[in-house]
């Protein structure tokens, strides 16, 4: 009878001791939640800076700036499209998918340098009416729900639309 309590005794404890490991390592994974998310469109204010243009190569930062009390992650080239430029295609810079994690908070910055040529005929460019930046995320930590894509209008030169020349190539997002 002894040994049959001693048994039941240490099962219950093993039990416990179990029981107490999955609580916490559940409040440890559950601390860890406020880093793992990525912005959206609704954390961040977003603007399209003209860069300095050379040789018939053009440059544009998308610019994120994270709105008072966010604070959100992105991780290389974001998905781009233009709107009205037909003929265009739209790239990941070669090891943008291998870049570092940048975080901004509070009106922190980061950039994602856009580039293409301008070097085509008039009537071998389009111009496109608008620009759209696909947020890697879409929901914050609180569960919010945010419209993932970022449209904004294109103030930028055209871009060329030939056979030889038509091409726009998205970097890594990073720290600015």
């Amino acid at each position: 009878m002894t040994s049959t309590l001693r048994r039941a005794a240490t099962i219950t404890a093993l039990a416990g001791a179990a029981a107490a490991s999955v609580a916490f390592l559940g409040a440890g994974t559950a601390s860890a939640m406020p880093t793992d998310f990525r912005c959206t469109a609704a954390q961040v204010d977003t603007t399209v800076v003209a860069g300095d243009p050379g040789a018939g190569q053009r440059y544009a930062n998308v610019v994120f700036t994270a709105k008072p009390g966010e604070s959100c992650n992105f991780q290389g080239a974001l998905p781009v499209s233009f709107t009205g430029a037909d003929g265009v295609t739209v790239t990941p810079e070669a090891g943008s998918s291998d870049a570092p994690l940048v975080t901004i908070a509070d009106g922190q910055q980061a950039t994602m340098l856009l580039h293409w040529s301008g070097i085509e005929a008039p009537e071998r460019q389009v111009q496109p009416s608008a620009v759209t930046i696909t947020a890697p995320g879409t929901t914050t930590p609180r569960g919010d729900t945010s419209d993932p894509q970022i449209t904004l209008p294109w103030d930028q030169s055209p871009l060329d639309a030939s056979a030889e020349a038509h091409n726009v190539t998205v970097g890594p997002v990073i720290a600015a």
